[in-house]
């Protein structure tokens, strides 16, 4: 029986790591992201004249971030669910 309950206890504890790891994969995308927005708009603000270069590398920055985010939770659905 005591078996069990730590077989049950690693489950949880799993679980629950893996939720946490998403979440801070979330929030580390969020933040991350809106770091890109307001760097983007402070620098057309300095620079209007180079708007599509910065746009393009601003696009091309937040595609990455959210690929790492998406690979986090990915990773994270997988240990909770095998």
């Amino acid at each position: 029986m005591t078996a069990l309950f730590i077989v049950l206890a690693e489950l949880a504890l799993g679980s629950m790591g893996a939720a946490l790891g998403a979440g801070l994969a979330a929030i580390g995308a969020g933040i991350g992201i809106g770091k890109i927005g307001a760097s983007a708009m402070e620098a057309i603000a300095r620079q209007p004249e180079a708007v599509g270069d910065i746009r393009s590398n601003m696009i091309v920055s937040a595609a990455l971030i959210e690929g790492v985010a998406f690979f986090a939770v990915i990773i994270c659905a997988l240990v909770i669910f095998i």
